[in-house]
């Protein structure tokens, strides 16, 4: 009893040396909301929410308000709210190293959520779940807990709490980390501080805000790319941010974590103050897995300096743990658990087939039992439609004909108007523009003329300012009144040469508006190839994804600095590559809604100087084009896409710009399920006329 003192006494100095340690910042909040609350359904999910605000900080009363909340659920037979305090329950086991007891209340709350249909708490408890594997370097099973979790956050829109999506792809991305898919890890990290940094709903979440986890991963990543310096920046970032939320847990690990970093260093000081820090931190809640690092590092340290008694007591702080984490009983337990829940899962599929395979058997006598019937009526009846038959026939074939006939027409009249559609579309559109030129046109011609006269005018005042001054020269005038004259003419002189100068902007002006409201081809002009290309990638990017926040692509600009300055229209290439960038998007974002593992979205962009022409390669590895469509994909209203999100005339205006306009090649490359490559080639001595086309 003497020797557990001192420990206990050290055990109450950390936590009253812990700030905040009583509560989270929406601790209070949700206490008044229970005050307020007149349903015991809602005071069940308020005792669930109470548990979860003091999960990093004070885990005796996380386990009292998931009691309260389990006693009150089962009493008023409430399978949503005990599915969510049993799930706090199984937090509690797991963070105390009880991984077995936490499993087994993991998947009776499991159980609970699916029963009550309870999305949210269904994505709760499988995140959850996947991190009790995650303790244990099994990562396997843990990502695929992580990922059914994610695909419940993304797909219910009604779960407005961000933090818990935020959560899970940190977990998918340190699961990553630890499998050494750097790539991976680093993909799904920079999403979570993404959504972490714009979200404006966590801090309004019982689990609070999820920043300070995110950090100290994003550090933990730095470390393994050999960035030592910002990996620590992460580190104390992280250790920051877990103050005002009272998160002992990702200060432990922060501490943790440096401490690491400094021994790698050979840093021995900094990595055992560290330790300590973190050690003093983990016992406080306690937070097992952290204790036993922790404590490890520090024996290990101790015993390369020679302290034995030091060596001794954190080794006896360590096997405690140990024993608690990694009791082969326990893993022994873990297992069976787990292959208890796949044989419950795998008798639940058999139940559904043999439920299945009766509806089957039951309908197919039905069917059997209706044919006989049937058959009966048939035979009875038969003598008398013998002979209506034939002519029941005949007719019959006729129908057939005029309804293939009927058919036939009907297809092609649907094909009819939408080509129609189509092109009223285009010509509309043209009229506009049309009539927009007439517009320019007008307004130029009308104020041609007056500018004209006005930089004439101008002109002819500058010369007679001149003759003036001449004139003036030769008559008698005092040396005040001389330098006075000249004074006024000099400055009469400047302000006409001014009205020349604007008036020959003016000019410009006009010209450069009958210029573009003629009919005549798009002027050339030497044109960045490369800078056109990236700045209509990244335009069409951030337009689609303004529509679609969760939208992410990797875009992969590869450009030749010899490709240099091409003679080109402008503003006509650059409607090709929109109408190229706009489809590799597109085609990438309907294979990311599958939901693929590993799959991370991809659009290039490569230029090349080739001879007497340049390269431009746009390559996705979206859903690819169908070996049936390739031939037809430049033909004017030929389209994959759905009907109603395309008309079919993106990619043929961009063939008739590139060949007709440019006298250049335009093809495509696809395999079905990997990657689609547009190629066009532009020679760099342009021989053909662009004609004008209106935007589409």
């Amino acid at each position: 009893m003497n020797r557990r003192l001192p420990a206990l006494l050290l055990l109450l100095l950390a936590l009253v040396s812990l700030p905040g340690y009583s509560q989270s910042p929406q601790t209070p909040r949700l206490k008044q909301a229970l005050a307020r609350a007149t349903s015991d359904t809602s005071r069940a999910l308020l005792l669930a929410d109470l548990s979860a605000s003091y999960r990093y900080s004070r885990f005796d009363s996380v386990l009292w308000y998931a009691r309260q909340g389990v006693q009150l659920a089962q009493r008023i037979d409430y399978p949503k709210g005990e599915g969510r305090c049993l799930s706090r329950i199984g937090i509690l086991m797991g963070e105390r190293g009880n991984l077995p007891q936490a499993l087994r209340i993991d998947l009776k709350a499991l159980q609970l959520n699916e029963k009550s249909q309870d999305l949210e708490g269904t994505a709760r408890t499988l995140n959850q779940t996947g991190l009790l594997y995650y303790a244990l370097d099994d990562f396997r099973p843990a990502l695929n807990y992580f990922f059914r979790s994610k695909k419940i956050y993304e797909m219910d829109e009604r779960i407005g709490d961000d933090s818990q999506l935020i959560s899970v792809l940190t977990n998918i991305g340190a699961s990553y980390e630890g499998r050494k898919q750097l790539d991976s890890a680093q993909y799904f990290l920079n999403r979570a501080y993404g959504l972490a940094i714009r979200s404006h709903t966590t801090n309004q979440s019982p689990w609070g805000n999820p920043l300070p986890y995110v950090l100290r991963e994003l550090g933990l990543l730095q470390a393994s790319l050999g960035r030592d310096q910002q990996a620590l920046r992460y580190y104390r970032l992280g250790a920051k941010a877990a103050v005002p939320e009272n998160d002992l847990r990702s200060r432990c690990r922060s501490y943790q974590y440096m401490a690491e970093l400094y021994r790698e260093r050979h840093q021995t000081d900094s990595s055992v103050y560290y330790a300590r820090k973190a050690l003093a931190v983990g016992q406080a809640l306690p937070f097992v897995v952290g204790i036993v690092r922790t404590s490890s590092l520090l024996a290990n340290a101790f015993q390369a300096r020679g302290q034995h008694d030091s060596t001794l007591k954190y080794m006896n702080i360590m096997l405690v743990a140990q024993d608690s984490l990694y009791n082969p009983q326990r893993i022994k337990q873990l297992d069976a658990i787990g292959f208890a829940e796949q044989q419950r899962l795998r008798q639940l599929e058999q139940e559904r087939e043999q439920f299945i395979s009766q509806v089957r058997t039951y309908a197919l006598l039905a069917g059997v039992g209706g044919l006989l019937l049937i058959a009966l009526l048939l035979w009875y009846n038969n003598q008398q439609q013998q002979r209506a038959n034939i002519k029941l026939q005949a007719l019959n074939e006729q129908v057939t004909q005029q309804k293939e006939e009927l058919r036939d027409q009907r297809d092609n009249l649907a094909r009819t108007l939408q080509e129609l559609k189509a092109t009223q579309s285009q010509l509309v559109l043209r009229e506009k523009m049309a009539s927009l030129g007439e517009l320019m046109a007008g307004v130029a011609h009308e104020i041609q003329n007056p500018v004209t006269c006005v930089k004439n005018f101008a002109g002819i005042s500058a010369g007679l300012c001149q003759e003036l001054r001449e004139e003036m020269a030769r008559l008698p005038f005092s040396i005040e009144d001389q330098d006075l004259i000249d004074d006024l003419l000099q400055n009469l002189s400047q302000y006409q040469a001014k009205i020349v100068q604007n008036g020959q902007r003016a000019d410009s002006i006009v010209r450069d508006m009958l210029e573009y409201s003629s009919a005549g081809p798009s002027p050339r002009q030497p044109t960045d190839l490369n800078a056109l290309a990236d700045d209509y990638l990244r335009l069409t990017y951030h337009d689609l994804r303004a529509k679609n926040r969760n939208f992410n692509v990797a875009l992969l600009p590869q450009l030749d600095p010899a490709v240099g300055l091409v003679s080109l229209a402008r503003h006509d290439i650059g409607r090709v590559l929109v109408s190229l960038f706009t489809n590799a998007l597109y085609a990438v974002q309907q294979r990311q809604r599958l939901a693929e593992e590993d799959y991370v979205p991809q659009v290039s962009v490569s230029t090349r100087r080739v001879n007497d022409h340049v390269e431009i390669r746009v390559r996705d590895n979206g859903m690819g084009i169908p070996e049936s469509a390739r031939d037809s994909i430049f033909q004017r209203f030929f389209t994959t896409k759905p009907t109603g999100e395309g008309t079919g005339l993106s990619l043929s205006l961009s063939h008739d710009i590139v060949t007709k306009g440019h006298g250049g090649t335009i093809t495509v490359e696809s395999q079905e399920g990997e990657y689609t490559e547009f190629m066009l080639t532009l020679p760099l001595q342009p021989k053909l006329s662009i004609p004008r086309v209106l935007a589409y």
